[in-house]
């Protein structure tokens, strides 16, 4: 026989609280687990591997939405796997978005910081220069909130 584990021992070895493997399961990412008498959940071998499936899915970014689609084909290993490659794809894809946007603020935070000349907050270059993008983002052509700190 196999071992079994309760859902703190799972959530212990898994890193995951146990209301998250609950919620896995109400998600079908995990099939309904095993039942004592009393009514504890019991958890074999691979209900710990697919929660270390999700846990290591989450950790790459992936959304639950991907992750079911990827464990439906795992639970089906003669399918052909052009749809994980098209899931990963898509995913590596808005990452490199996400990136090249990271990067973008970034870039705009450097200069930022480096038009801080010290002094008094009332002459900061960092705030009058976030009041400044504030107010052009708000009311194009109007001077917002705060604006009597960048003259």
């Amino acid at each position: 026989m196999s071992e079994k584990y309760r859902i703190g021992r799972v959530a212990t070895l898994t890193g995951c609280s146990a209301e998250t493997i609950r919620h896995y399961e109400k998600l079908g990412l995990l099939q309904a687990p095993a039942r004592s008498a009393q009514g504890y959940r019991y958890y074999d071998h691979q209900a710990l591997q697919r929660i270390g499936f999700i846990r290591h899915g989450r950790s790459l970014g992936l959304d639950l939405h991907s992750i079911q689609e990827l464990l439906n084909l795992a639970d089906n290993p003669d399918a052909d796997c052009s749809a994980a490659d098209t899931i990963a794809t898509h995913h590596l894809l808005q990452l490199e978005k996400r990136i090249l946007s990271l990067q973008a603020l970034a870039d705009e935070l450097r200069q930022v910081v480096r038009q801080c000349r010290g002094g008094t907050t009332s002459e900061c270059r960092i705030i009058q220069t976030l009041f400044e993008q504030q107010s052009t983002e708000t009311n194009p052509g109007k001077l917002g909130f705060g604006s009597e700190r960048a003259r």
